[in-house]
């Protein structure tokens, strides 16, 4: 087991003011894996004092300044890949190829996006109409307050981390408890590249003690929070007495609109993309609607694909998937699949249970439903698992309507080869976000969405802009 860890306030690390341990649990074996510590409101206060301490001197900062240090986080974040990935993999359980590419490259593909897109970032511009002396400032909004989830530990953490420090703010991280060794050994990192002390601070903590504390301090002017739409709604209620700027990225219920006309892989990669990371991501396809000429094959390539996709440790290399990340959310889904069948959807594939070779651990059977009704829960829900549901439709405007009748607002993805379509469905479904024919978003684009998913837009230019205010200036001299 890995020894408890401190927490990291005004650059170096400190013990809690009180001990309250706190195990984390590796899903895997459902054995303790790590202690840490969690804090109370006089760790938060030390920590977010810390950072109010550091913003004058970070704020000024040349943004030169604060680029070289990014860029020094990421050679020692690129060094030190193989330490991360296996620390995400024994946290939350993703499978150790996927710890290695996926988690960790994420961080490593939003660090490198955000130093280019700081090196042409306007920090101070011209209005542009015209009018002399008219400029626009783009200032740090100040100390900010992170809270991340524990399903994506490195996308999230470098979603938030990085843009505030590009922005000149400082900052208190409180990862997810449930995974927060990869968050630790980030701090090192950080340390390593030589931040000046209390630009970031680490405070380990629930969301009903920390994240609370962070929510309602006075000295705190912004909270970046991703999460669950229930946490998001509490953050902020929570918020809003001190009039803090709040950025939520949410959950999901996305839709995959599949035509007759897509291409021959187009259900098998909807399935697999819905099964990465144990079904454990907010931008999952969820929900595959299809064109009713094409569905019974569909739903029979969905079937095999689930079969085909093994489950097995997060310790053995291979394309296979993992745990879910803990009991309750292993019973959760549990308990969604059941009232699948109760409702009626016709179980195609995986079901209760754990799968036959596999009788400790929070794994879960890839699981397919088909004949799905929109009214169904699992057509609503997010289940955040390996779940699929299918459901036939018959015409664009069905399948417009079936996707956008849900409170959530992330991601939806559209399978076609006609290229108008796909545009003019782009432009209809109600999301931040639509990824058609597979093709990935463009470096740097922004990642949030609309509704229940919150609105924050993370990543490249958008992600720094969050981390600012705009300031109005008359009268610059020319």
């Amino acid at each position: 087991m890995i020894e408890k860890r401190d927490f990291y306030i005004n650059g170096a690390w400190v013990a809690p003011k009180v001990a309250r341990d706190y195990q984390v649990i590796d899903p895997a074996s459902e054995e303790p894996c790590a202690v840490i510590s969690l804090g109370d409101q006089a760790d938060t206060d030390a920590a977010v004092a810390a950072a109010k301490a550091a913003l004058p001197g970070w704020k000024a900062a040349d943004p030169a300044v604060r680029i070289a240090a990014v860029e020094r986080i990421a050679e020692i974040y690129a060094r030190r890949s193989e330490e991360m990935a296996q620390a995400m993999s024994l946290e939350m359980g993703a499978p150790i190829d996927l710890a290695r590419r996926n988690q960790w490259g994420a961080g490593a593909y939003h660090i490198a996006n955000f130093i280019t897109a700081a090196k042409a970032f306007p920090w101070v511009h011209p209005l542009g109409d015209g009018t002399p002396g008219a400029m626009i400032a783009h200032e740090a909004v100040g100390v900010v307050g992170l809270i991340t989830p524990w399903n994506w530990p490195m996308n999230q953490v470098t979603l938030k981390v990085i843009p505030a420090i590009l922005a000149g703010c400082t900052m208190v991280l409180k990862p997810s408890e449930e995974s927060p060794l990869s968050s630790l050994l980030f701090t090192e990192i950080l340390d390593e590249a030589g931040l000046p002390p209390g630009v970031f601070n680490l405070v380990n903590g629930d969301g009903m003690g920390v994240g609370s504390q962070l929510s309602t301090h006075p000295d705190i002017e912004m909270i970046s929070f991703t999460g669950s739409t229930r946490a998001g709604r509490a953050i902020s209620k929570a918020a809003a007495e001190t009039l803090k700027r709040v950025t939520l990225e949410l959950g999901g219920k996305g839709a995959n609109l599949v035509f007759a006309d897509a291409d021959d892989e187009a259900v098998a990669r909807g399935v697999k993309h819905c099964f990465q990371n144990s079904g454990q991501s907010c931008n999952a396809p969820t929900r595959m609607l299809v064109e009713r000429p094409a569905y019974d094959r569909a739903v029979e390539i969905a079937r095999k694909t689930a079969e085909e996709t093994k489950v097995a440790s997060p310790r053995e290399e291979g394309g296979h998937i993992g745990p879910v990340v803990n009991k309750s959310q292993f019973e959760k889904i549990q308990g969604l699949i059941e009232q699948g069948i109760a409702e009626g959807a016709k179980l195609v594939a995986g079901g209760p249970g754990r799968p036959e070779n596999l009788n400790r651990g929070f794994y879960v059977r890839p699981t397919v439903f088909a004949d799905c009704d929109p009214s169904m829960t699992i057509m609503n829900e997010e289940i955040f698992g390996p779940v699929l549901s299918i459901m036939p439709f018959d015409s664009e405007d069905q399948a417009i309507e079936v996707a956008n009748a849900t409170p959530y607002g992330l991601t939806n993805y559209v399978q076609s080869g006609d290229g108008a379509r796909r545009n003019r469905l782009a432009r209809a479904l109600r999301s931040g976000m639509v990824e058609m024919n597979g093709a990935d978003r463009g470096a740097g684009a922004p990642f949030g969405g609309v509704g229940a998913s919150g609105r924050a837009r993370e990543g490249g230019r958008w992600g720094i802009e969050e981390f600012c205010d705009v300031k109005s200036i008359s009268g610059w001299a020319e």
